[in-house]
C-alpha cells in the first residue's frame, strides 16, 4: 500500500504533495511509522541508533 498523506515538517499542515507543503512550501514528510517485524535483523543497530550508543 502506498502511503499518500504527507505532514509539512514547517507549519504541521497536512496535503497529499509529495515535494512541498501547499500552506507554507515547506518540506513534507509521510508522517506514518514503519512496519514493524519481530524478525527485524537490523533492531540492534536501529536501538543503538536511537540510544546514541
Amino acid at each position: 500500500m502506498v502511503w499518500l498523506l504527507r505532514k509539512c515538517i514547517k507549519c504541521g499542515g497536512y496535503t497529499l504533495n509529495k515535494d512541498k507543503c501547499v500552506h507554507c512550501g515547506g518540506e513534507v514528510k509521510i508522517p506514518h511509522p514503519a512496519k514493524f517485524s519481530p524478525n527485524d535483523k537490523y533492531i540492534e543497530y536501529r536501538v543503538a541508533l536511537k540510544e546514541g550508543v
